[in-house]
């Protein structure tokens, strides 16, 4: 691969990272929350809103996994090619490289698991998405604990890849920048995992209605 090409994919990984992928997964662990702050009814009527927009699955491919698996496959290429000396340099920098690489390897198994199980039965046998049908799923405590290291992965590799992406596109360039970047990425993290880890808990807890 030409350098000049080569800069631009990296480019383009980085950016889709962050637009539209991080962005998805803000919208997507805000809209699970509802399951825990609004109840079994709020969160069905927002999954039946979105699930009924026009051109909702030409979006979804387009707009979200186009652009996640590109991240993810280019991501994996990448990380193949970087040296990982963790153990000969134990910086904290070090490590944060080293486990953003693991952590987006691990959120690539457990996204395209999570599509798997609700995505694409909705897609390809019509199957209902509802608070019920998560429940269900979530009460397997297998699932349950994959879907809590999963939402921690995903939001600890968006929120260290965001503070990476504001360095290496020039948007934070002194060390002060960096710091409050820093803050706000920990801030980030804490919050999505909080996000989804409450929805966890409501799935998981709430008793499983009896099918209709």
């Amino acid at each position: 691969m030409k350098r000049g090409n080569h800069y631009f994919w990296r480019k383009l990984h980085s950016l889709s990272g962050v637009i539209p992928v991080g962005g998805f997964l803000i919208f997507h662990l805000t809209l699970n929350s509802m399951a825990f702050l609004k109840g079994p009814e709020a969160y069905n009527s927002i999954i039946k809103m979105n699930t009924s927009l026009p051109l909702v699955t030409l979006i979804e491919w387009v707009l979200i996994f186009l652009p996640l698996y590109y991240h993810a496959i280019y991501g994996i290429v990448v990380a193949l090619d970087s040296r990982n000396n963790v153990l000969r340099y134990q910086y904290f920098r070090n490590w944060m490289f080293y486990v953003q690489r693991v952590s987006g390897v691990f959120t690539l198994f457990f996204v395209t698991w999570h599509i798997y199980m609700f995505t694409l039965q909705r897609m390809l046998f019509g199957h209902e998405i509802s608070f019920n049908v998560v429940a269900q799923a979530l009460h397997n405590p297998l699932y349950a604990v994959l879907y809590a290291l999963g939402v921690t992965s995903a939001a600890f590799h968006f929120a260290n890849g965001l503070w990476t992406f504001l360095i290496t596109w020039g948007i934070t360039v002194g060390p002060r920048a960096q710091r409050i970047s820093y803050v706000l990425s920990v801030v980030l993290f804490a919050g999505l995992t909080a996000a989804g880890l409450a929805a966890l808990y409501a799935f998981s807890t709430s008793p499983i209605l009896a099918a209709m």
